[in-house]
C-alpha cells in the first residue's frame, strides 16, 4: 500500500470517527432550549452533524473496498473477502448486542414491546454490517460475469438510492416481522435502514475500487480537484431544486432525491478536501492512524458511555439533555480525549504483545543459533 494513500484513508477513518464521537456526546447532553436556529453555531453544528453518518458509512465503504481489492489484477483477495465476511457477522452482532433488551441473556418474559421495538430498529453497525456484506456480493458478481466493479458497485449504489422514497411510505409492519421491516424504512424506528443509506457505503466502494485499480491516481492532483467539482456539482443540484422546489411535480420524491445529492455531494467534497491535504503533507502523527485502525472500538465505547446497555446506564440515562453550550463542549472535548487515549493505549498493548510473543522468540532462537 503506498505511503500517501494511507495517509488519505488514515485522515478519513479518524476524521469520520471523531465527528461521530463529537456529535452523539452533544446531541446526547445538550439542553432543548439551547438547540435553536437563533444560534448560528448550533445551527452550523447541526447542518454538519447531518453529514456525520453518511461520511463514516462511505469511509468505511471506501476502505474495505481498496483492501479486498488489493489482490494481483485487482482481484478479490480471498482471505481479505473471509474476513469481510466475518467483519460483517461481527457488526451486524454488535449492533444487535448493543440494543439487547434484556440483562438476563435468555429470559424475554417481561419485555416491553417498546424495548422489543428498541432492539429490532436497525442502527450504524447493521448498516455498515450489510453494506459490507452487499458489497462482498457485488464484487463476486462482477467476477463471475466479468463486469467492472465499479460499475457493479454504482449501479448497487443508485439501487438504494432509487427506491429509498417510494419504500418511505409503505407500512410493512403488518406483512413483515420488524426484524425485516426495520432494515426497509425507519417506520418502524430505525435510524438507518438500507435504503437509501447503504448507497453511501456502495458510493464509497466505487471509489475504494477506483483507488485499487489505478495506483498513481491518487498522487495526481486531477483527483483531489474531480472528487471536489463532482462534490460541488452534486451540491448545486439540491440549491437549484431548493429555488425551484415550488414549481416543480412530485416534490416528496423529488425533495428525498435532492438531500441524496446533498449528503453525497457533500461528502465526495471532503474527500476531494481530504485528498489534497495528504497529497501535499508526508506523514500525519502516529496517533491518527492509530485512531482510524481502531473505529470499530471507539464507536462501540463511547455508544455504550452515551447510551448504556442492557447491563450498565449510560450517561444520557443518568444526566440527560441537561448542560450548556460551555457545558456540552466541554463534556465532548473529554470523550474525544478518553476515545483517543483508548485507541493509544490498546495499540501499545498490541505492540508490546506483539514484541513480546513473536519478535522477541524469533531474535533469541537466531541468536542461539
Amino acid at each position: 500500500m503506498k505511503k500517501d494513500r494511507i495517509i488519505y484513508l488514515d485522515l478519513m477513518r479518524a476524521f469520520a470517527v471523531l465527528m461521530m464521537v463529537q456529535g452523539h456526546t452533544i446531541d446526547s447532553l445538550l439542553a432543548v432550549e439551547f438547540r435553536t436556529d437563533s444560534s448560528i453555531f448550533y445551527s452550523i453544528w447541526h447542518l454538519m452533524r447531518g453529514f456525520t453518518a453518511p461520511i463514516f458509512m462511505f469511509t468505511a465503504g471506501v476502505v474495505f473496498t481498496y483492501l479486498l481489492l488489493s489482490g494481483e489484477n485487482n482481484n478479490i483477495n480471498k482471505t481479505r473477502f473471509k474476513k469481510g465476511f466475518k467483519r460483517f457477522l461481527l457488526l451486524v452482532g454488535l449492533g444487535y448486542l448493543l440494543r439487547y433488551p434484556t440483562y438476563t441473556l435468555i429470559n424475554f418474559e417481561n419485555i416491553s414491546p417498546l424495548q422489543w421495538k428498541i432492539f429490532f430498529a436497525v442502527d450504524t453497525l447493521h448498516l455498515i454490517g450489510f453494506g459490507l456484506f452487499f458489497i462482498l456480493l457485488s464484487a463476486l458478481a462482477a467476477e463471475k460475469l466479468n463486469i467492472s466493479k465499479t460499475v457493479i458497485f454504482s449501479f448497487a449504489a443508485l439501487f438504494f438510492f432509487a427506491i429509498a422514497p417510494f419504500l418511505a411510505e409503505i407500512d410493512f409492519s403488518s406483512t413483515l416481522h420488524p426484524f425485516v421491516s426495520g432494515y426497509l424504512n425507519n417506520q418502524q424506528g430505525s435510524l438507518f435502514p438500507l435504503f437509501p443509506w447503504a448507497g453511501y457505503v456502495l458510493w464509497g466502494s466505487v471509489l475504494g475500487s477506483i483507488l485499487a485499480k489505478k495506483e498513481k491516481l491518487f498522487v495526481k492532483q486531477n483527483f483531489s480537484f474531480t472528487l471536489i467539482s463532482v462534490g460541488l456539482l452534486f451540491i448545486l443540484v439540491h440549491l437549484l431544486y431548493l429555488t425551484f422546489d415550488d414549481q416543480l411535480p412530485y416534490g416528496y420524491y423529488l425533495s428525498s432525491y435532492s438531500i441524496l445529492f446533498f449528503r453525497t455531494g457533500f461528502v465526495l467534497f471532503l474527500s476531494g478536501i481530504m485528498a489534497l491535504i495528504s497529497k501535499n503533507i508526508n506523514t500525519i502523527p502516529q496517533i491518527i492512524k492509530t485512531v482510524g485502525k481502531h473505529t470499530l472500538s471507539i464507536y462501540v465505547l463511547h455508544i455504550i458511555i452515551l447510551y448504556g446497555s442492557a447491563w450498565s446506564p449510560g450517561l444520557s440515562w443518568l444526566i440527560g439533555k441537561n448542560f450548556s453550550p460551555e457545558q456540552v463542549i466541554f463534556a465532548a472535548v473529554i470523550m474525544l480525549t478518553l476515545m483517543i487515549s483508548m485507541a493509544y493505549y490498546v495499540e501499545r498493548i498490541k505492540i508490546k504483545n506483539l514484541v513480546e510473543n513473536k519478535l522477541k522468540p524469533l531474535v533469541q532462537s537466531f541468536l542461539v543459533k
